[in-house]
């Protein structure tokens, strides 16, 4: 997977280390650095042509020395900072060996989604916290904190809203109409669905495949609703 274009944007890939207590890992920017003092998802800066997830893993090994397994692509967004534009790359990393450390001379801390919420967070990290209550295996239609429907029937009421879509028109269609996610309503080849989440931020449910199929892809998941 090779890095996107992101223009004069500033490409920083960040991953979300959740323990095997669910809890959530994020650092404080240390003195010296822009927005000092910030909380953050650890990650930081894709090297020119580097590949995604080869940045996200030299990121965590430098930062908090973890090496990552099978990280699951979660969403890309864009803001704009004074010192720049900036886009972010997030990815979700449970399978990882070693204890996060501060090699950085960053205070780390680890958070419930609950505690999450309530954390003061750099602007462009505060949608990550909402997105991160999606699951990877998308089984029910609904929840407390999400919904998916067809694009005609989304309504706001506080939950992220799905879309269900059949290929990239549908897609940015789907988007366009206020879609925070997608899934896809039927199978799709191996290049249609590298090709989908490419061309999209949010995060993509896929089908038929094995859920760590879906994540070298780019998906966020796998959709088993109307199974």
């Amino acid at each position: 997977m090779s890095s996107d274009r992101s223009g004069s944007a500033i490409h920083v890939v960040a991953g979300a280390v959740i323990d095997a207590e669910d809890r959530v890992l994020i650092a404080q920017r240390p003195p010296g650095k822009h927005l000092a003092g910030g909380w953050e998802f650890p990650g930081g800066k894709l090297r020119p042509g580097e590949d995604r997830r080869a940045g996200l893993t030299r990121e965590l090994r430098e930062e908090i020395g973890i090496e990552i397994r099978t990280p699951r692509p979660l969403l890309r967004l864009r803001h704009t900072y004074p010192f720049g534009e900036v886009l972010l790359d997030v990815w979700v990393v449970r399978h990882y060996l070693g204890e996060p450390q501060a090699l950085d001379a960053q205070a780390l801390r680890w958070c419930t989604l609950a505690e999450l919420e309530l954390t003061e967070l750099l602007p462009a990290d505060a949608p990550i916290v909402a997105a991160l209550r999606l699951p990877a295996r998308l089984i029910q239609a609904s929840t407390s904190h999400y919904t998916v429907a067809d694009a005609s029937a989304l309504t706001p009421d506080g939950r992220l809203r799905g879309v269900y879509c059949n290929g990239i028109d549908e897609a940015k269609a789907g988007i366009a109409a206020g879609a925070d996610f997608l899934a896809l309503r039927g199978a799709a080849s191996r290049g249609e669905i590298s090709a989908l989440c490419a061309a999209v931020s949010v995060p993509v449910y896929v089908r038929d495949l094995a859920l760590e199929d879906a994540w070298t892809l780019g998906a966020s998941g796998i959709s088993e609703i109307g199974d």
